[in-house]
């Protein structure tokens, strides 16, 4: 009799640390992998995202509204607005442009919980002239990071954007541990070893007004 309790006090000891450690830990979190064609954004409210900023004084429906079926951004505070779920092995598809002056924001890959103002993610740049860059953050990383120092990753060809106030299109294909970054149709930068492949994808507020639309996943191609 002995023996049998010592057994199933041992089994719920071993159960009890597995579930432990299925909680603690971020990687069994199951990714969706699109199979078709997926509208990230409804285009009438943020239904399936959350929106972030660290001061909990400001009204983030101030920062981010939907108005004429176009998400716009105060770009102030800095924060993001981000997927609910977590994505991995995508074509990402979306429009963006600048309303008023040119400034800064991202689209952030990969992003790893708690939610900060630079959480731990992968930044495909849309600052203005440096859209197609890679930005490493939070001890992200990828093969292409030469100098360890910079957490920039430098694009490969001239600005391919359009002139403020018209629209761009970001093409982001995220295969395994490759991203690759399209602006306006041109290869702006590979980077592979990516040291994050899954996870939740967000859009910077980060200094000046910016309007976004159109944000869809795709599965990815064999062979883009």
């Amino acid at each position: 009799m002995q023996i049998i309790f010592y057994c199933i006090s041992f089994a719920l000891l071993c159960s009890c640390a597995n579930q432990k450690k299925e909680m603690e830990s971020p990687e069994l979190v199951k990714a969706i992998v699109p199979a078709e064609r997926i509208d990230l954004w409804n285009g009438i409210d943020f239904s399936g995202w959350e929106l972030f900023i660290p001061d909990s004084s400001v009204d983030v429906k101030q920062v981010w509204q939907v108005r004429d079926g176009l998400i716009h951004c105060s770009g102030v505070p800095n924060g993001y607005m981000r997927t609910r779920d977590e994505y991995a092995n995508y074509k990402l598809t979306l429009e963006w442009r600048w309303p008023e002056e040119p400034g800064n924001s991202g689209v952030l890959l990969h992003i790893a919980p708690p939610d900060m103002v630079w959480p731990k993610c992968i930044e495909a740049q849309l600052m203005s002239g440096n859209a197609g860059d890679f930005f490493l953050i939070g001890g992200t990383s990828l093969n292409e990071q030469i100098d360890k120092t910079s957490r920039r990753i430098q694009k490969k060809q001239e600005s391919s954007e359009n002139k403020p106030g018209e629209w761009n299109t970001y093409e982001i294909i995220c295969a395994g541990d490759v991203i690759r970054l399209y602006v306006n149709g041109l290869l702006q930068n590979e980077g592979s070893g990516a040291s994050v492949q899954q996870g939740k994808i967000g859009f910077q507020s980060e200094g000046k007004p910016i309007q976004f639309r159109n944000i869809r996943l795709e599965a990815v191609i064999s062979g883009s």
